[in-house]
């Protein structure tokens, strides 16, 4: 299986130098412009290296740093545009395993990566699995589960529900949605969102997950329980008011 590198940079030339030569050794990439969606596709891809930058919209690359080594073992490689030892020193001590600074040659660069790698292996995670209710989705080998029987999913279908997987009853709106399971650069629209919703809870109709409508906001994974409960909710303010909203 190949590793998963997680490119963290706002500028979109060295994100796809980085997969140019990423992608000839046979690692697969994946990238965020921010530091908010970088902490968002960790949780949701669970990567084996991240190649973070410092300067990022949102939150800095030392604090998203910061946050990933308050949860995980993570490797992480900076990358820095500035030549000034401190921020080195900073990232280093918060937890960072390489850096590299900007330009840099694209081969040492994949040099590091290997290197970071083999010194992790030893403490590798085990398979990355989400779970929700009965359904389990299997990011490595891109497999959803109902009660151990296989659900047949689209990759835009997969991606959609493993992206509400990777954070249950967190409520996401459709525009961000989209842009977590395909990415900035697909080429689909909101409506998309709405029509792929639709094939996944009819594939998944079986399972206790269930994929819940916030009106006027967008979608959410929950457990069947709290899906009917949000359900009995509604109903219930709908009879205090007169049926009236």
């Amino acid at each position: 299986m190949a590793a998963t590198i997680l490119v963290v940079d706002d500028e979109r030339n060295i994100v796809q130098l980085v997969r140019l030569y990423l992608t000839k050794e046979g690692f697969r990439v994946e990238s965020a412009a921010s530091g908010g969606e970088a902490l968002e596709k960790v949780r949701l891809l669970r990567p084996d290296l991240v190649l973070l930058d410092l300067m990022l919209p949102e939150i800095d690359g030392l604090e998203v740093c910061r946050r990933l080594r308050k949860e995980s073992d993570l490797p992480i490689i900076m990358l820095t545009a500035r030549g000034d030892d401190v921020d080195k020193i900073v990232g280093l001590e918060l937890g960072a395993d390489d850096y590299l600074t900007k330009p840099f040659n694209p081969r040492e660069l994949v040099a590091r990566v290997k290197a970071v790698l083999r010194r992790s292996e030893t403490g590798k995670a085990p398979a990355r699995v989400l779970r929700v209710a009965d359904l389990e989705i299997d990011l490595d080998r891109r497999e959803v589960c109902i009660v151990g029987e296989l659900v047949e999913l689209r990759p835009e279908e997969f991606e959609l529900l493993a992206a509400l997987a990777g954070n249950p009853g967190v409520v996401y709106e459709r525009e961000r949605l989209r842009q977590l399971a395909w990415g900035y650069d697909y080429y689909g629209d909101t409506r998309t969102v709405d029509v792929h919703v639709t094939w996944v809870r009819d594939k998944i109709s079986r399972s206790k997950a269930r994929i819940q409508t916030v009106w006027g906001v967008g979608y959410k994974l929950v457990e069947e329980a709290a899906a009917d409960g949000g359900r009995r909710t509604a109903a219930g303010v709908r009879r205090r008011t007169g049926g009236r909203g």
